[in-house]
């Protein structure tokens, strides 16, 4: 290889602080492209103790030290074996590329905002410390300020699914018959953990992408005359197909059924549309942390009314890390049953702060802004949606594109090119819906963004079905009525 100039050792001494600064970031994103960092942090501190000799033997010579070494005759292990002709390129690309530009448009897990992932680097304290206990508190009060609630608000560590299972497990016994909605991935789960644990499942379904219809409900329920209907479990946002179920018409045949319990997935629309559970009257609400509240996936969270725990005392499915009586136990005393992800928490009391000063009105009015804005923009592009208008999750946009379009080609063309990720569909819907994701820690400027990126992909794909600019000016109207 030709000998390449070194920079001067004011420059090289800058060169390498970047490359120290690089590899700290790349040491918590990427553990492959911190070991090619380090590696060439190495050699540049090898040369750079070498170069500092150099320089002074030039100056006491009177020579001008830019002119009179290379890397090779610095370092004469440095040769094309063991750096190879494009390694000096790659230090350049590894310090400009937008490695840290990931922008995350899905369902959840959803962006973390700076103050969650700062809180999240602290060191950890001791979960029985008082100093945790007092973290503990906060999370708690605010987390029934968020969930309009006076009942318990239970914080587990597991996921949406673990925490929607420990929400029907605690309350209902083998045999008792249920009502499980399903009108996608998650409604069918749900109707499948009741069907493993024993229960009697009425599954009351609607074709994907479409609402589930409350008058079955209501037909099935006034049916119910002995009251052998012990609860009805209700997807609200189906994030699958971005489908907003009618929950308070279905509660309201709920509670004049009198005895049956409403257990609500609540994952995708707790912290993005109103669910005033105390006024509601809802028995059973489950959610998780990679969603509206904006920190990484690990922590579930699960409210009880008083009436979910009269059926509690008489339950018998059987249960041990999802028991909700340890968690309701230690929560009075500001602790936690088990071992609680920590850091977690630190992030957990950040956002709910943030959430606290935005305001809960301020918050579903974003989401219900956001929603119009990705729904006009994909209309602008003449891009089919999945979900009716009038039952639009506020947490994700289902698009269905024609069939000249292929949807994961559009999903990959737009990570490729702008590091901006959209969720797929799943099932029999994989490969024929892309989802637009605009929940929790999501601005304007995000989903403007991406209906940019998508605009973008579609014409390289040479989709020719709508006016260029045509998404961005139906979403920019959007914006400036809002």
């Amino acid at each position: 290889m030709e000998p390449i100039p070194l920079p001067s050792y004011i420059h090289y001494e800058l060169l390498l602080q970047l490359l120290e600064r690089k590899t700290r970031v790349a040491l918590y994103h990427n553990s492959r492209q911190y070991e090619q960092v380090n590696q060439l942090i190495i050699t540049l501190r090898k040369a750079l103790a070498l170069q500092k000799q150099l320089e002074q033997s030039c100056i006491h010579a009177n020579l001008p030290t830019e002119s009179c070494w290379s890397l090779n005759e610095i370092n004469p292990e440095a040769n094309s074996s063991s750096f190879p002709d494009n390694q000096l390129i790659n230090i350049d690309t590894q310090i400009n590329a937008m490695d840290d530009k990931l922008m995350l448009m899905i369902p959840g897990p959803t962006p973390v905002p700076e103050q969650a992932l700062l809180a999240m680097a602290k060191h950890p304290i001791g979960h029985r410390s008082g100093e945790f206990s007092k973290i503990m508190a906060e999370v708690t009060e605010n987390l029934k300020w968020l969930h309009q609630t006076q009942n318990d608000v239970l914080i587990l560590t597991t996921s949406g699914t673990g925490a929607m299972e420990a929400g029907m497990i605690n309350f209902l016994s083998r045999g008792d018959r249920v009502l499980c909605g399903s009108n996608g991935k998650f409604g069918e789960r749900w109707a499948e953990v009741a069907k493993a644990y024993g229960l009697e499942v009425d599954v009351i379904s609607a074709e994907w992408g479409t609402p589930l219809d409350t008058e079955k409900f209501r037909e099935k329920l006034e049916a119910d005359t002995k009251k052998e209907i012990r609860a009805v479990i209700i997807t609200h946002s189906e994030t699958s197909t971005g489908v907003l179920n009618d929950l308070e018409t279905i509660n309201r045949y709920v509670k004049a059924h009198g005895e049956a319990l409403i257990m609500v997935d609540a994952v995708t629309s707790l912290g993005a549309v109103n669910i005033p559970i105390d006024e509601w009257g809802l028995d059973v609400v489950a959610s998780g942390s990679q969603k509206g509240y904006m920190i990484p996936p690990g922590l579930g969270f699960v409210c009880v009314s008083a009436k979910a725990w009269e059926a509690y005392k008489t339950s018998d499915l059987p249960r041990y890390y999802l028991d909700l009586g340890p968690y309701r136990k230690s929560a009075t005393k500001d602790t936690t049953p088990f071992t609680p992800p920590v850091n977690l928490f630190f992030a957990l009391q950040a956002t709910l702060r943030m959430m606290k000063a935005e305001g809960l009105e301020q918050i579903f009015a974003r989401h219900q802004r956001l929603t119009k804005i990705s729904r006009a923009a994909m209309k602008g592009l003449n891009l089919p949606l999945l979900a009716p208008d009038d039952a639009a999750s506020t947490a994700v946009t289902a698009v269905r594109p024609p069939e000249v379009v292929d949807a994961e080609k559009v999903r990959s063309v737009v990570k490729k090119q702008f590091d901006i990720a959209l969720a797929g569909g799943q099932d029999h819907l994989k490969g024929k819906i892309f989802r637009v994701g605009h929940l929790g820690f999501v601005s304007d400027r995000d989903i403007l963004t991406a209906i940019s990126a998508i605009e973008v992909a579609l014409r390289e794909l040479g989709y020719e079905g709508f006016t260029p600019g045509a998404g961005m000016a139906a979403a920019t109207k959007v914006l400036a009525e809002s």
